[in-house]
Order: structure tokens, then sequence, then C-alpha cells
């Protein structure tokens, strides 16, 4: 556990240094501010429900872009050699990192409580769903970053790895999006597969024991399947 903790500290800290991290979170907040505003001064809506319906597509892209480099990076400057040398594990490595990457989409969504925090001030404000809202963006962010980590973990190119978990991820937020375009028998489990209904769900504040298994599958088979790979470049 305390190499975990050295390698997860390391990791977050190195968010903070690298620019594109503060060119992704800018870019994030500014689009997330835009659809925010947008409802309130436009459509005289005071609500957070197209934030919340914005972030699967959001992270879609955002998450990639922060995870492109933690294996990546290393693979292709020959620092990972060196890394697997010291007396950690694999599994030390490959959670210290997911767990780093998930604690900066944390705090990446901590500016974003200036949103509900601005509407109870106009009125009352039923802090029931936003906090659902916020642990489905929590639970969808991890299991991004998982995928974004196994998409870093195959390939050397920063950029290969972003577009790779890119179109995971997109995949992934697209499939209830596009139901009609598979056979009835097979509707269900397409449905299961697509993050939308399950991020919606606990959005609403409904804790089903299924959504949580999501999210909780999608993470752990990505970071077997991180591992299964850099077992394989050893």
């Amino acid at each position: 556990m305390h190499q975990m903790y050295q390698i997860f500290q390391k990791e977050y800290r190195d968010f903070f240094i690298s620019p594109i991290a503060y060119i992704v979170i800018s870019i994030f907040l500014l689009i997330s501010g835009w659809f925010f505003f947008m409802t309130f001064f436009i459509f005289n809506q005071a609500e957070l429900r197209n934030f919340f319906t914005l972030l699967p597509m959001s992270f879609s892209f955002v998450i990639p872009a922060l995870t492109m480099r933690l294996f990546s990076e290393e693979l292709n400057v020959g620092s990972y050699e060196t890394l697997v040398t010291l007396p950690v594990t694999l599994i030390d490595i490959i959670v210290g990192k997911f767990a780093a990457a998930s604690a900066f989409v944390g705090t990446m969504l901590l500016p974003t409580l200036a949103y509900p925090i601005f509407i109870s001030f106009l009125g009352d404000l039923d802090w029931g769903p936003v906090l659902g809202g916020y642990c489905g963006a929590f639970f969808l962010g991890s299991a991004y970053c998982a995928i974004g980590l196994f998409a870093s973990s195959v390939t050397r190119n920063q950029i290969v790895a972003f577009i790779t978990g890119a179109l995971i991820c997109f995949i992934l937020t697209m499939l209830n999006k596009m139901l009609f375009f598979f056979p009835q028998t097979i509707l269900d489990v397409i449905s299961y597969l697509g993050v939308g209904a399950h991020f919606e769900n606990i959005a609403k504040g409904i804790l089903d024991s299924r959504d949580l298994l999501y999210f909780f599958s999608v993470i752990f088979i990505s970071l077997f399947s991180t591992k299964l790979v850099l077992e394989e470049k050893k």
C-alpha cells in the first residue's frame, strides 16, 4: 500500500506540472460553463440538467486527453523499464496511476460546484439530485480513467492513446442513442453496455446495484486488461 500511495502522490502531482492538464481543464470549464449559463440566461431556467447531460460526451474526450501520457510517455522515453525494476508490483503501478487520474477528475469537478451554489442563492435548490449528479460524474470519470489508462498502455504514442481512449469512451456514450441500429433480440444487452442509462440513474439519485456493478465492471476489466498488456511488454 505504501508503494501504491507513493505512485499516487507522484502521478497526482505531475498532473499539475503538465500544461496539457490545465488546457484540458480550461476547455472543460468553458464548455460546461457555457451550457450552464446558456440555460440560465437564454432559456431562463435555473437548473443543472444540461450540465449533467453534457458530462458523458465531454468526458469522452477530456479524460483520454488527461490519461494519454500515463503509460505511453514512460514507454516512449524508456522510464517504464526503470519503474518496473523498483520494489513495486505491477498492480501498485496501475492502481496508483488510476487513483491519481480519478482524484484529478474529482479536482476538475470542484470548480463546477459554483453552479449549484449560484442557483441556491436564487431560490430553493434540491441538493439530492445535485449530489447524485456529482456521484454519477465521479463514477463515470473513474470508469473513463480506467479506459484511458488501458489505451495509454497499448502504445508509445500519446496521440494514438488519446484517439483509442476517446473512441472507446465515445462508443460507450453513444450506444444508448443508437439502439435503433440493433435488432430487437439484443437491445437489452446493448442498452446495458451503454454508459448513458447507468449515469442518468445515479445522477437522479437512484443507487441501483446494477448501475454500480456496471461501473465497477468497466473499471475492473479496463485495469485488468492494462495489467495483461503491460505483462506482455515486460
